[in-house]
């Protein structure tokens, strides 16, 4: 009997608990298993010999397994599937966790657990997973007996995709795992969850009440969750609207070569609000658009704006704000619903509206002109200029590979100089913990199909979780990791900057926050992991070199020397 291991069972045949969890994944559509195993994962590891078709992906530390499921998620728009190391790979992992919470990002998180009969001495490794895991998913377990596998794995895929989605937490004990079980697995529920928001009648007469050119659009992250971009263009074009991404956005869910894109809301309060001081009211799609970072005097809303929203999320809608008329349903089923209805409350004024359109569209151009003259005046500078390097790079990228973002140098560069009609291109750290990006674009290239992805990243992120540059070879992935490398936490000395009191601002020195003595080599930490590397000092080169690294078959990393300050 304690033979028995059979994963291709219905109910009726004994095998054991870590089978009937394979079963399951498989069932719901499972690829990838991301992990980092211990002692008290290996009934789940033995049992992978018999499941051919559920892949391992081996990261060499939990915080980038959670962070590459996390990568893989978003690009694969499905639950990503991870199995932590009992308490300390669980501990090790909660930055990425919350970094996946506040991204909203649906995960089904596993750990392994100390055998419950022997958790009374106190053993090695053990810890109360549930608790600790708690304060960063939507709700934690722990699985008692086999039996309940079916229903617990099944209910976190569901609830992981839930509005507001997000990670869940399952604690699976070894004697579990072990146990044998007869439980019929059943199938996976199908749900559709486009549902379509009440009150869109009054929404539409709400919004073409809006005098044009008075009302901007703001496109959340739950955007690209709904896969609404297409619905969001049609809606700001009948309305002649500025588009804008969130201020610190998990995505830019709009193809920013449409010419009503405006690009990202700044991330302080007082530049938000004066940004917005131009209209009359905000289209707010999904929640969570206006996240600022350091603390400055008044609201990010000027009082005289008015926010009309529409989210999956009934929690968000006033959150923050009054609201005179917010609605809940799925964006995407939602918008296809309002259209009809905005078309009608505006055709009368359609020509104002579209003048409003041309209008936002000249001023794009322009700013994105001015920009780039910007650009021109440090190209030739000694050190390459953050600005010129964004440049050179988003040129060299293109419009249709994938972007993982964090570095935080040149992001808002980056973001300025996109020029995309694909709507996915995009994904920065929405969480602000460091860590994510580079085992993130690993997950993002796995979750679209082992396509090319590029990592920016800045020098201090990626000493967080340059194991991913192992990850990347062992599975032979065409990620081209881009390090910005200016040697310090720039934007931890820009932050003390604004800061006119503090000493460090006066002075000019910041403690802390110098990466030399020694500096780090990333062309030989690239090496050692099985990853081609160059290192680039002139601006002129950026280009040359990233297209060559990008069109190779596996992984590569560049390094760019970019100005401090």
């Amino acid at each position: 009997m304690s033979g028995i291991t059979g994963v291709d069972a219905a109910g009726g045949r004994l095998r054991r608990g870590a089978a009937v969890l394979l079963e399951v994944l498989r069932s719901e559509g499972v690829d990838y298993i991301f992990g980092n195993p211990g002692t008290t994962e290996l009934p789940l590891i033995d049992a992978l010999l018999e499941v051919r078709d559920v892949h391992y992906v081996l990261g060499l530390q939990e915080a980038s397994v959670v962070a590459m499921a996390d990568g893989y998620a978003q690009a694969a728009r499905k639950p990503g599937f991870l199995n932590l190391h009992t308490a300390g790979g669980l501990g090790h992992g909660l930055g990425n966790l919350l970094n996946a919470s506040v991204s909203q990002t649906p995960l089904v998180v596993t750990a392994g657990q100390q055998d419950s009969r022997h958790t009374i001495s106190d053993p090695l490794l053990f810890g109360d997973l549930v608790q600790i895991a708690r304060p960063a998913v939507k709700w934690a377990q722990e699985v008692a007996h086999a039996d309940q596998l079916p229903v617990l794995l099944r209910r976190a895929f569901h609830d992981s995709t839930a509005a507001p989605s997000g990670p869940v937490f399952l604690s699976l004990p070894m004697d579990v795992m072990e146990e044998l079980s007869a439980v019929d697995i059943g199938a996976p529920s199908q749900i559709n969850r486009q549902a379509v928001a009440g009150g869109l009648p009054e929404l539409a007469r709400a919004l073409a009440g809006i005098a044009p050119g008075r009302l901007a659009i703001i496109a959340g992250d739950e955007v690209y969750g709904s896969d609404a971009a297409a619905e969001v263009a049609a809606v700001a074009e009948c309305l002649g609207a500025p588009v804008y991404g969130s201020s610190w956005p998990s995505r830019i869910p709009f193809a920013t070569a449409h010419p009503l894109w405006c690009g990202n809301l700044p991330t302080q309060a007082t530049a938000i609000a004066e940004k917005l001081g131009a209209y009359d009211a905000i289209f707010a799609l999904g929640g969570k658009s206006l996240i600022t970072i350091l603390y400055t005097e008044g609201p990010a809303l000027p009082p005289s704006c008015a926010v009309y929203q529409m989210s999956s999320d009934v929690r968000d809608l006033g959150r923050t704000f009054w609201t005179p008329l917010s609605v809940v349903g799925d964006i995407r089923a939602s918008l296809q619903a309002l259209l009809p209805e905005l078309q009608g409350q505006t055709q009368a004024n359609a020509q104002a509206y579209h003048a409003a359109g041309q209008q936002v569209a000249a001023e794009r151009q322009a700013h994105r002109a001015q920009a780039r003259a910007d650009v021109l005046v440090h190209q030739s500078d000694a050190v390459i200029h953050p600005s010129v390097a964004a440049w050179e790079v988003v040129r060299a990228i293109g419009p249709d590979i994938a972007i993982v973002d964090e570095a935080i140098a040149t992001s808002s560069d980056v973001r300025l100089f996109l020029e995309s009609a694909w709507s996915a291109q995009y994904s920065f750290l929405r969480g602000g913990a460091l860590g994510w990006g580079m085992p993130a674009a690993v997950g993002a290239s796995l979750g679209l199909g082992r396509e090319r992805v590029v990592s920016l990243v800045g020098d201090g992120a990626a000493l967080y979780s340059p194991q991913a540059l192992w990850t990347a070879a062992h599975e032979k992935l065409p990620v081209t990791f881009v390090v910005m490398n200016n040697q310090e936490y720039n934007v931890l000395k820009n932050f003390m900057r604004q800061q006119k009191d503090y000493i460090s601002a006066r002075e000019g020195t910041y403690p802390a926050m110098d990466i030399v003595n020694p500096s780090i080599d990333y062309q030989a930490l690239a090496r050692s992991m099985g990853v081609p590397s160059t290192r680039l000092t002139r601006a002129t080169d950026i280009a040359p070199a990233l297209e060559a690294a990008l069109a190779t078959d596996g992984p590569s990393l560049v390094e760019i020397v970019i100005a401090a300050g």
